[in-house]
């Protein structure tokens, strides 16, 4: 147990002491074997480092936007010079391979390069003589203290999503990331140090409820943002804005890829494979149930996707010629499991069936084959329920209506593409699909830092989404002045609303 790594919190620039108190385990997912141990933060821990935070902070506030983006500046160059490490520290402790690893901190350093350019958004509104010698204006000002509750399945581009736009914009940070692979975050904690900026306006408490709880009750804490399930999502939320909080919450998802008879199913399978099982289907934005439209179209589908589902190369994360690698915990294999024997019992056709999936050398890591269900119904539960696994579920749908129908009459509402050479039905499906992100021939729609990133109905909570304007106006508070000076004019006193006459 000595030889175990022991991650703590980073706190006001440090890493602090360990404090003997609760801990969990962090997996090396490819052996499943204890790699490290974490601790778990106290709510007197939480507090501590949010009180350290807020002593810091105005002073950063008070640095001009230029010189907070220089840090930015330098952070970026100091996360790519430590690329490869950064990387691999990732995939060892989340499993997935090292290519996408690289892709996970690259789209985070994406949001990093916008919020360097966050001075012109923080910029002010102004009105010359909007009355009889007044003047109007608006500043944003930062609102303090702010913390991201970060899941595992993307440590390093959500907690940069998070804290670069809040950084930029003049708060101290609270990150309390997934314990599950604690390593990357705390290293970017180090990182921002190395790269100036001040001590307490990044921190890091690892944890479980009894930090999240800590921060939704904390008054100091004005505004938090949340990534994972969406119960945990609604239970944020509602505690999070009860307490008078600003609070944006991004819950589960079932994204849907229509594939029109006209689609190029090449195209089709090879996007199909790669967003469905990519990263062991770990992702909010996974393509997890495909409705090809007619029979013809279905029966084409699957002649070429069963073959390429079968061909998934699974390896461990430091196999460059794997499709995706294991689970991030047993208990997530057992999960997954457990799903597609409910999609048999249900009925649905499982044709690719990867439970069973043990690899040579290997066997006690947290791996599972890709598995591929036809004939799914929405009534269903592997239809109806997030499964966070490599499973895809095929739906035929009759008609183009029909397909519609099914992602928006879904509870969730993150992500959706359709497959089609017709721009007519991709012009008519995006205006009036009811989702939040949506691809045409783009499986899966991340928008790029400069817009914003957020789903509909039960898979976001809150009127503002992450990344581009939107983390602007989270992370600020609109301060309008009205300006008047003395020209020895005297009105006398008004009883009635003032008015711009």
């Amino acid at each position: 147990m000595s030889s175990l790594v022991s991650y703590t919190h980073f706190v006001n620039g440090a890493h602090t002491a360990p404090a003997g108190g609760r801990s969990a385990p962090v997996f090396l997912p490819m052996t499943g074997e204890i790699q490290a141990r974490v601790d778990l933060a106290s709510r007197a821990e939480v507090d501590a480092a949010v009180a350290l935070a807020a002593q810091a902070q105005p002073a950063w506030a008070a640095q001009n936007p230029q010189k907070r983006a220089r840090v930015l500046m330098r952070f970026l160059e100091l996360a790519r010079r430590d690329n490869e490490a950064l990387a691999l520290l990732l995939a060892r402790e989340h499993g997935k391979t090292i290519a996408d690893a690289k892709g996970d901190i690259q789209r985070g350093l994406e949001v990093v390069e916008f919020a360097i350019g966050i001075p012109h958004l923080l910029k002010g509104e102004y009105t010359d003589s909007a009355g009889p010698g007044i003047d109007l204006y608006s500043m944003r000002q930062p609102l303090g203290v702010v913390a991201g509750i970060t899941p595992f399945n993307f440590p390093a581009m959500i907690p940069l999503w998070k804290a670069a736009p809040a950084i930029a914009c003049g708060n101290a940070f609270i990150l309390k990331p997934s314990e599950r692979d604690p390593g990357v975050p705390l290293r970017l904690a180090e990182l921002f140090l190395e790269a100036g900026l001040p001590p307490g306006i990044f921190n890091v408490v690892n944890g479980d409820k009894e930090a999240v709880d800590a921060l939704l009750d904390n008054p100091t804490v004005k505004a938090i943002g949340f990534v994972g399930s969406t119960a945990i999502a609604q239970y944020i939320y509602g505690r999070g804005t009860a307490a008078g909080k600003r609070v944006q919450c991004f819950g589960g998802a079932k994204n849907h890829m229509i594939i029109m008879p006209d689609a190029d199913l090449d195209q089709t399978v090879d996007a199909l494979i790669g967003a469905g099982y990519g990263s062991a289907g770990e992702r909010c934005m996974a393509i997890s149930v495909a409705v090809p439209v007619g029979e013809a179209t279905a029966e084409a589908l699957m002649d070429k996707l069963i073959p390429r589902v079968r061909a998934l190369k699974i390896g461990p994360s430091t196999d460059p010629e794997a499709d995706f690698g294991p689970l991030v915990t047993r208990e997530a294999v057992d999960r997954v499991t457990a799903a597609v024997a409910q999609g048999v019992a249900e009925g649905a056709d499982l044709v690719v069936d990867g439970r069973d999936f043990s690899l040579q050398g290997y066997e006690n890591g947290f791996y599972m084959g890709g598995c591929l269900f036809d004939r799914v119904t929405p009534a269903m539960a592997i239809y109806r329920e997030e499964i966070f696994g490599p499973v895809l579920s095929v739906v035929r749908a009759a008609d183009y209506e029909q397909a519609l129908r099914l992602p928006n009459e879904h509870a969730y509402g993150n992500g959706v593409a359709i497959f089609t050479r017709d721009g007519d039905a991709a012009r008519d499906f995006a205006a009036r699909v009811e989702v939040g992100m949506v691809g045409i021939n783009v499986p899966i729609p991340v928008p790029l830092a400069y817009f914003t990133f957020g789903g509909w109905k039960r898979s976001g909570f809150g009127d503002l989404n992450q990344h581009g304007p939107d983390a602007v106006r989270f992370y600020t508070k609109t301060k309008t002045v009205t300006s008047r000076w003395p020209s020895g004019i005297r009105d006398g006193a008004e009883f009635v609303i003032p008015t711009m006459r």
